[in-house]
């Protein structure tokens, strides 16, 4: 299939020309005529979405193979072709049910696919565990890591740990040897952040919330992120982020910012009563808190959606496909395979016109409307 007369990301920028693939990137770049055209549409890669609890009223940590199936529709709906399934804090044994079930996904033919599983807890604090159930709650433990990771069959891909808790750093040093770990729900300073980052620690999860505020005495994780060239992920759903700290962290990070979604079930559904991890959230207007409370609870929001409102926000269209792409999948170590328009990686790619509006999903070069 050859697509041409748009305007097709390469390596960080948009060119004219057109691209050619069959399950894998063929071919890509002003020399490829012919085919449908696009009339100047955007190409992209499908976006990636390394932090997603649920959508459609089914989160990923239910266990149920059902919900999963009806979740990755809905990512790949909106153009999201590849997903990792993100677990909530929660007792090992729902959390082995969670990792089996996803183990043993069939990704539906209309859906995106499983990249692999974001473990965000149970290793947290206390203090800053958010909409994490905090009865929960786990230290550190690298054997317990272990075990859930051969349940899902080795699939999990990130770990959030709070590196101030007890055990964290051993914790680090001895996960972070195959998976992409990650800072987040904490409260540590500056030193402490910089040690787990020494110790192997690659990453920071939804910069800001459930962490210490940037301080110029006290610059936290925030800082420590920069310093030791960690990837930062943010929501930018406008609600848990600024837009001034969306522009900054741009500024300041590059290449190193990735979007996430950080959906919840709630996701894709009216306003209401959700539940997330055993604990009640209420979405009203789009935004998602525990109930009877002021506490953010993760978002309602499509990655796409978090891609256009980064937008809007002063972010760079090109940024933000970026943060939205080849970051991601460079986190979770996949970028040989998808997140690029690369010729031999996956055929996963998106149509956007000019107001950012889709207009096609291909999946291994198989348009969505054409899955049965």
């Amino acid at each position: 299939m050859k697509l041409s007369n748009a305007k097709i990301f390469l390596d960080g920028r948009f060119v004219p020309g057109g691209i050619r693939f069959s399950d894998i990137i063929e071919d890509v770049g002003p020399q490829v005529t012919g085919g449908t055209d696009l009339n100047g549409c955007y190409v992209i890669p499908g976006l990636i979405d390394i932090h997603t609890h649920g959508a459609m009223n089914e989160d990923a940590s239910d266990g149920n193979g059902d919900g999963l199936r009806a979740m990755s529709r809905y990512y790949a709906a909106g153009g999201v072709t590849a997903w990792c399934p993100t677990t909530m804090t929660l007792k090992e044994p729902e959390l082995t049910g969670a990792m089996e079930a996803i183990r043993c996904f069939t990704r539906p033919s209309d859906g995106a696919k499983v990249a692999g599983i974001h473990l965000e807890g149970p290793f947290l604090s206390l203090k800053k565990c958010g909409a994490q159930n905090p009865d929960n709650l786990h230290a550190p433990d690298a054997d317990m890591f272990h075990r859930l990771n051969e349940a899902s069959g080795g699939l999990v891909r990130l770990v959030t740990v709070a590196p101030e808790e007890p055990g964290a750093l051993p914790f680090i040093r001895e996960v972070s040897k195959g998976c992409t770990v990650s800072l987040g729900h904490t409260t540590a300073d500056y030193d402490t952040a910089m040690a787990a980052y020494e110790a192997g620690a690659s990453h920071a999860t939804h910069l800001f919330n459930a962490m210490p505020p940037l301080n110029h005495r006290e610059p936290g994780v925030v800082a420590a992120a920069l310093d030791a060239g960690a990837t930062v992920e943010l929501i930018t759903d406008g609600f848990h982020i600024h837009p001034a700290m969306i522009r900054l962290v741009h500024r300041l990070f590059g290449e190193k910012l990735v979007l996430i979604s950080d959906s919840l079930r709630c996701a894709g559904m009216p306003d209401g009563d959700y539940e997330l991890g055993g604990l009640p959230i209420t979405l009203t207007g789009g935004v998602a808190r525990l109930r009877g409370s002021t506490t953010l609870a993760g978002s309602s929001i499509h990655l796409m959606d978090g891609l256009r409102r980064a937008v809007s926000f002063g972010v760079p269209l090109e940024s933000a496909v970026l943060a939205a792409t080849a970051a991601p999948a460079r986190v979770i170590h996949r970028d040989d395979e998808i997140g690029a328009l690369t010729p031999g990686l996956a055929a996963d790619l998106v149509v956007l016109d000019q107001d950012l509006r889709l207009r096609a999903v291909y999946i291994d070069g198989i348009p969505l409307s054409d899955r049965q």
